[in-house]
């Protein structure tokens, strides 16, 4: 248990007596930091979460966004740090399937799914490699059994994960407005629980994520079963259709502890339940064990006892087991039985609703020297760095990874993996567009403007499909938030992810906060990570290939911003310098004049400008393309900076436009109209990435040279196990 002498004051002091072994256990479920989000509550209240498309209701486990024609899109993100780093394959497995649980609750179908993930350095470290991998398969065997398409994502690697796994998956649903499940309870109405048995795998599991792992607690790890969770995504659906759920929840951290109360507080009712009738897989499990277990695929439903019937038919016709555990009073509050005895009994308030936490929060001192730069030798051969930085883990590619996916199941898949951001075709002749970033090393010298920066390229990847962006979700993930430094950095970036989303006007449509990431080696650095939801209105503009005598348009200025850069920490090992900042005036002027290119059908391709910077943005286009370019450096918008800064500084709000020849005067001349900073920087053509600077060589390297590199030096890391020096 995780209540500490405080918390257990506070409860006795609430309900006024000694709680029973029962309650302490349901208690310290709720309010672990993992299901009560107590440490940061109070301050996630300053995103922006309402706008024109955002539809709210009581009790959603999802964000809902309507998107026109009686249509709407659900979304959320999780996480499963710790289990992962225990056990990456069932780890990353069980967050899959308790993230689409949360899509299914609202009653739409999940339609795709996204993963972030983040490991130690796999060049060196084989820990790493071994999470990786088994991470990489726990998504893909349990996205794939559930035949629902893993279509983007990220992959980084940091010595700060050392010994350690993020695992974030984000999923989107689909469905029809009218469908949504409108969570309410009558009196009388059952409480029903379907889906999978209740075991001790799982228990304790939300009080071990919410403390610093420092032991490998292997029994607070789930089991997964993605066939049984196939079997009761068909039943929901089917059992939602016929109109017999009255609500519904997820069974995910807390396990029936947390289920219970906060579907009872969110409907300010009370519920009776006896564990004596909870469908287990072992038979003397003791109520403690019942009630905090987090074994997976399951799911509440509260239902009337006139529509049970027809519930239990449909569980039959899907082989899944559901028991009526309990009904619904008005006394608001949560009693637990076994049989005819009570071991429970308690508020619902008091349950779901920990005491928020104001946590003192202090300017790290590392941040008053980080930004100082340290001075470098010219970099001699910018070929060779080229070469090294497009096989480097963060920026080679990540077939590797996603090629395990089947990311075209479903037939909605319209843009796949490997591109800026994923697309997917809606029912109603709409495309939704969906991406998700982070920037760790960013965040780490400056944390507002890094998470400002997460943001932004999430938005920039998304408006490279042609997509406005009208929604994003965000994934908060630090370490210990009882360390003042560390709460420092969790709220500037928040305040940072605030502003960005107030000016631009994309409200937060969920997301989730994960603390004390930190192992015995020390604490992550701070790793928001952004998701970013845009619509297609119009006809879907598909990216051409490239051709002999294309054009390249650079739009954005490249500034003398280095610190977090791959080029500064991978080739120079230097951990420092000034973080790349977000101008918001230029940002949003660069998006809107973006997308009205695409739509005015002036482009080809639009390729976003990140890690690695336009060198490796070029780069990445020639190899996708198997053509060469020739760009010239001094062409591009800069303030006189050195060969080696306009080639791999990461500055935001930056785009590369591929634009025939007879679309270029008027392409060039919508840029100058909008006051846009842009250039045109160089043509494709031949074999060889090409820079030079006033007609002299900087670069020249072989497309296919580079490509073989990029294409294959991540799976010979993992798969032939090269240890790189």
């Amino acid at each position: 248990m995780s209540l500490d002498e405080q918390e257990l004051s506070e409860l006795k002091s609430k309900i006024g007596r000694e709680p029973t072994s029962t309650e302490l256990n349901i208690v310290a479920a709720e309010w672990s930091e993992h299901c009560s989000y107590k440490s940061s509550k109070r301050h996630l209240k300053m995103l922006p979460m309402t706008g024109p498309l955002i539809i709210n209701e009581k009790g959603y486990d999802s964000g809902v966004l309507d998107v026109g024609d009686g249509y709407v899109v659900t979304a959320h993100i999780e996480s499963h740090n710790h289990p992962s780093a225990v056990e990456p394959y069932g780890g990353a497995a069980t967050g899959v399937g308790g993230v689409i649980r949360d899509i299914l609750s609202a009653g739409t179908r999940p339609i795709a799914l996204f993963d972030g993930l983040r490991f130690g350095d796999v060049e060196k470290d084989l820990q790493a490699r071994w999470l990786f991998k088994n991470a990489v398969t726990g998504v893909a065997d349990y996205g794939n059994c559930l035949g629902i398409p893993t279509i983007g994502g990220e992959v980084e690697f940091d010595e700060c994960y050392e010994n350690y796994a993020l695992v974030d998956v984000a999923a989107l649903g689909f469905g029809k407005k009218e469908n949504l499940i409108k969570n309410h309870a009558k009196k009388g109405d059952l409480v029903v629980l379907m889906g999978g048995s209740t075991g001790r795998d799982g228990i304790g599991g939300s009080q071990f994520a919410s403390d610093s792992l420092e032991s490998e607690n292997r029994s607070a790890v789930q089991i997964p079963d993605p066939f049984i969770e196939k079997l009761i995504i068909e039943a929901v659906l089917e059992a939602r259709n016929g109109n017999l759920i009255h609500a519904m929840k997820d069974l995910g951290g807390g396990g029936l502890s947390c289920a219970v109360s906060e579907t009872a507080d969110a409907l300010e009712i009370g519920i009776e339940m006896d564990v004596n009738k909870v469908h287990a897989r072992e038979s003397d499990m003791v109520p403690e064990e019942i009630m905090v277990s987090e074994s997976q695929e399951r799911m509440l439903i509260i239902t009337s006892p006139a529509k049970l019937k027809k519930l239990e038919k449909i569980c039959k016709k899907f082989s899944i087991a559901c028991s009526v555990i309990g009904h619904v009073k008005f006394d608001s509050h949560m009693h637990v039985k076994k049989g005819k005895k009570t071991v429970a009994h308690l508020p619902t308030g008091v349950v779901a609703n920990a005491t928020l936490l104001d946590l003192p929060s202090r300017e790290p001192e590392y941040l008053k020297t980080i930004e100082t730069e340290k001075k470098f030798r010219p970099i001699s051969n910018c070929s060779k760095t080229l070469m090294k930085l497009v096989a480097s883990p963060n920026i080679a590619s990540k077939i590797w990874v996603y090629q395990q996916y089947d990311h075209e199941v479903g037939i909605r898949t319209v843009v796949k993996p490997g591109s800026d951001a994923s697309v997917l075709r809606l029912d109603n002749g709409k495309y939704l567009s969906a991406k998700i970033d982070g920037n760790p090393k960013q965040c780490y010298i400056n944390p507002r403007e890094g998470a400002i920066g997460c943001f932004e390229e999430a938005c920039r990847n998304v408006v490279c499909t042609g997509a406005r962006p009208i929604g994003m979700l965000d994934h908060l993930q630090f370490g210990n938030p009882n360390d003042p430094e560390i709460f420092w950095t969790f709220l500037e970036s928040l305040k940072g992810l605030t502003d960005f989303a107030k000016f631009f006007e994309i409200p937060c449509v969920g997301g989730k906060v994960s603390l004390f990431n930190e192992t015995p080696v020390g604490p992550i650095k701070p790793t928001p990570v952004i998701g970013v939801l845009g619509l297609i209105e119009k006809k879907l503009h598909r990216p051409q290939k490239t051709s002999k005598g294309d054009y390249l348009i650079i739009v954005g200025d490249t500034k003398d911003e280095m610190g977090g850069s791959e080029f500064f920490e991978y080739v120079h090992k230097f951990v420092g310098g000034k973080c790349p900042v977000v101008d918001f005036e230029d940002s949003k002027k660069h998006m809107d004049s973006v997308l009205n290119l695409i739509d005015g059908d002036l482009v080809k391709s639009v390729h976003d400008c990140s890690k690695g910077g336009l060198a490796v943005a070029a780069s990445e286009l020639c190899m996708t393309n198997q053509i060469g370019c020739d760009i010239s450096l001094d062409k591009v918008p800069n303030k006189n900076l050195a060969d080696d800064r306009i080639l791999f500084s990461e500055s935001h709000s930056r785009y590369i436009l591929t634009v025939e020849k007879k679309n270029l005067k008027a392409s060039e001349n919508f840029l100058k109209e909008n006051h846009v900073s842009f250039k045109r920087i160089g043509k494709f053509g031949g074999e060889n990435i090409q820079f030079s600077n006033k007609g002299k060589s900087v670069i020249d390297l072989r497309v296919d040279k580079a490509k073989k590199a990029w294409l294959n030096s991540l799976r010979e890391l993992i798969i032939d196990g090269k240890i790189r020096t």
